[in-house]
C-alpha cells in the first residue's frame, strides 16, 4: 500500500494520529474493581500507562490527540466516575482530575524522551559541578520506570487527598 493511499481513508494527518491513539487506548479495560478511590485510580492510570509503554512512539500523539480520540475521552470518564464516587465535585473534581492526567502525561514523557537508565541521566551521574545532582542521578538510574511511575503516583494521591 502506498503511502498517500491512506488519505482515501482518513482526510488527514491529524485524523490518522487520532485514530491510532484510539487504537492504542480502545482495548483498556475501564471497569475497576470496588475499592478505595485511590486504588481504583491507580487501576485506571496504570492501564493506560501499559497500553502507551507498549506502543512507546504514541507518547505525542496521545498528548496531541487526547482531546479527539474517544477511547481517551472514555478513560476520562472513567477517571472522572471515580472522583465523583469518592465526593469529588465541581472545582475540586476539575483540579483532581486535571492533576492526575498531567501527572500521567508528564510521567510517559519522561519515560519516552528521557528514562532514567538513558544516556541523560548518566551524563548528570558523571558530572563533578553538581555533586548532588551527580548523587541523585546515579541512584535514579537503579529505578525502573514502573517503580518510578507507581511510587510517584501514590503521592500525588496523598495529596489530593486532603
Amino acid at each position: 500500500m502506498a503511502t498517500m493511499s491512506l488519505y482515501r481513508y482518513v482526510s488527514d494527518k491529524d485524523e490518522l494520529e487520532a485514530l491510532v491513539v484510539d487504537h492504542v487506548l480502545a482495548g483498556i479495560s475501564l471497569t475497576v474493581p470496588p475499592g478505595d478511590w485511590r486504588s481504583r485510580i491507580t487501576e485506571l492510570l496504570a492501564r493506560l500507562r501499559n497500553a502507551v509503554v507498549e506502543h512507546s512512539s504514541t507518547v505525542p500523539l496521545l498528548l496531541r490527540h487526547r482531546h479527539s480520540a474517544p477511547a481517551s475521552l472514555a478513560w476520562v470518564e472513567a477517571t472522572l466516575a471515580v472522583l465523583t464516587d469518592a465526593g469529588f465535585d465541581g472545582e475540586r473534581r476539575v483540579v483532581a482530575q486535571r492533576t492526575i492526567v498531567s501527572y500521567l502525561l508528564g510521567s510517559l514523557q519522561n519515560e519516552h524522551y528521557g528514562p532514567l537508565a538513558g544516556v541523560g541521566t548518566a551524563a548528570m551521574a558523571a558530572q563533578e559541578m553538581f555533586p548532588l545532582l551527580a548523587e541523585t542521578a546515579a541512584s535514579a538510574r537503579e529505578v525502573p520506570a514502573a517503580t518510578e511511575f507507581h511510587r510517584g503516583l501514590e503521592i500525588v494521591l496523598r495529596g489530593l487527598s486532603d
